[in-house]
């Protein structure tokens, strides 16, 4: 099994930074995916970003030049760093593990962006 413990959220104003960080424990493949989902109200839970073990990145078009996601290996740990936050960046944040042998779930963060 692997657990993952979320931090960072909270309310931010538009244009604002925010990080989020997430620590992965357990049976931690040496290959495997980190990433972030969100889910907004009413909407499906979408992929922001992830990255692999060897480093290679993706983003959600809507994100690209606003989030960095990067990653320590020696850690477990996936950081999150979003900038110029934009109202439509609130929802909840999720932190995700997959491998070829397990696949865990953070509880999940909220961000709100909001004046």
């Amino acid at each position: 099994q692997v657990q993952l413990v979320e931090s960072g959220g909270g309310l931010v104003q538009p244009g604002g930074s925010m990080r989020l960080s997430c620590a992965a424990s357990g049976s931690i493949s040496s290959i495997n995916v980190m990433g972030w989902y969100r889910q907004a109200p009413g909407k499906q839970r979408e992929l922001v970003a992830d990255i692999l073990t060897g480093g290679r990145t993706g983003y959600v078009d809507s994100v690209k030049g606003r989030f960095t996601i990067s990653r320590d290996n020696d850690k477990n740990t996936v950081l999150l760093q979003m900038n110029s936050l934009l109202p439509e960046d609130t929802a909840v944040y999720y932190c995700n593990y997959r491998s070829s042998v397990h696949t865990a779930w953070g509880q999940g963060t909220q961000v709100t962006v909001s004046s």
